[in-house]
């Protein structure tokens, strides 16, 4: 297995992850009263919009020649650090 490739399992690993907590908070966000719903529901929503730029630059990567990834690599590792944020 070449480095792109371990690359890429380590950060859909996280990318996995980080939906399943993502998933749990939605389940303990049902349970809640209106008001901490509708909150809760904004930052549900805008970590999936993160969520989402993560597994699209991932899968950018993966399509990406062995010459270009690493270039590519930088970009997912910013879209990383804002979904940590």
């Amino acid at each position: 297995m070449n480095k792109k490739e371990l690359y890429q399992q380590k950060k859909q690993a996280q990318l996995d992850e980080w939906q399943a907590e993502l998933d749990k908070l939605k389940a303990k966000a049902s349970g809640a009263s209106v008001d901490v719903q509708l909150e809760v529901n904004k930052q549900i929503k805008a970590l999936e919009g993160k969520l989402d730029e993560g597994n699209t630059k991932l899968a950018e990567i993966a399509a990406a020649s062995d010459d270009t990834w690493e270039s590519m690599k930088s970009a997912f590792n910013d879209t990383v650090a804002k979904f940590k944020k």
